[in-house]
């Protein structure tokens, strides 16, 4: 596969503040590429860097094997978290508009614009201005007017800030959608069920530094821990909490409210050897679950922070 962003060695300093420090990363064509880090890690920095709004002081970008330039941004979609369409404009007029920038054929046009509408499922609300739309139909009306053109590559920072479930379901359902047809796509989010569900490789960064990347599979595979035990157990003594303690692979232990949680680091039958000693201790049990690392458990664990929104 081809690379379609390369940053290379990238440093941005703001005064005494380093925003990124010596960032590298390498984005393949056909890649839903998760950008992941607590706020403040430098994330919107690097993209303002790779559209080139921002200057930086060290290092290399290259979009498409290019520098940036006019040619390079007509193959680009924007979809910002804060929403940037023209409140004096319908629906399909800013669709129309911002289509136009890069589209100059009126035929074309047309057809791309209707093609839009139809795609963020903006139906029947042609029409309609921005501050007549709710939440989740101004937040697809701003993706529209990003990917009308037909973008090769498609930058989304956030796109389902605030929307509501059935929303949400639809932006998420369209940008796998804009990938089948082709497009590359770099997602940021704070949800990391939707970074689990959509992206195909993930870089988790903090303080402008790239502390991990991979598939959500390799990522988990760099993690201590492999599996997460709960179980209600009401009453517990300070004996039977030490033996559960000590359980092999199990290397840290929670007992809070009734709830015994177990954290392990391998093996096989944990579950089974820990529910064998209940009973045989004739402890009551209620709800047990076992659980495989998530993608917040890696990121809890590498960043040493937890992402909102879960």
């Amino acid at each position: 596969m081809e690379t379609v962003v390369k940053v290379e060695k990238l440093v941005k300093r703001y005064k005494e503040l380093i925003a990124l420090d010596h960032l590298d990363l390498d984005i393949k064509e056909g890649e839903v590429f998760g950008l992941l880090g607590p706020n403040g890690s430098g994330k919107t920095t690097c993209i303002n860097c790779i559209l080139d709004l921002l200057t930086y002081d060290k290092g290399e970008i290259t979009v498409f094997g290019k520098k940036m330039c006019n040619e390079t941004k007509s193959k680009i979609g924007v979809v910002m978290q804060n929403v940037a369409v023209h409140d004096e404009l319908s629906a399909k007029q800013n669709i129309d508009y911002f289509c136009g920038l890069y589209i100059k054929d009126k035929n074309l046009r047309k057809r791309y614009v209707r093609e839009a509408i139809e795609f963020a499922g903006l139906e029947g609300f042609e029409k309609f201005r921005p501050k007549k739309l709710s939440g989740g139909l101004l937040r697809r009306l701003n993706i529209a007017c990003g990917i009308a053109h037909k973008p090769k590559l498609i930058i989304m920072d956030e796109p389902t800030v605030a929307v509501d479930p059935q929303s949400r379901n639809k932006i998420l359902e369209g940008i796998e959608e804009l990938n089948r047809q082709g497009a590359t796509i770099i997602y940021t989010s704070h949800y990391m069920e939707e970074v689990e569900q959509i992206c195909t490789r993930i870089a988790i960064i903090d303080k402008g530094k790239n502390l991990a990347i991979g598939t959500k599979q390799e990522l988990k595979k760099m993690i201590k821990n492999t599996e997460t035990i709960t179980v209600e157990a009401a009453g517990l003594t300070e004996e039977q909490l030490t033996a559960s303690k000590q359980m092999p692979h199990s290397y840290e232990c929670r007992y809070d409210g009734n709830t015994l949680t177990l954290l392990y680091s391998g093996g096989k039958h944990n579950l089974t050897r820990l529910l064998d000693y209940l009973h045989g201790e004739e402890v009551p049990i209620g709800r047990v679950y076992s659980q495989l690392p998530t993608l917040n458990d890696v990121f809890l664990e590498i960043t040493g922070k937890e992402l909102r929104g879960l």
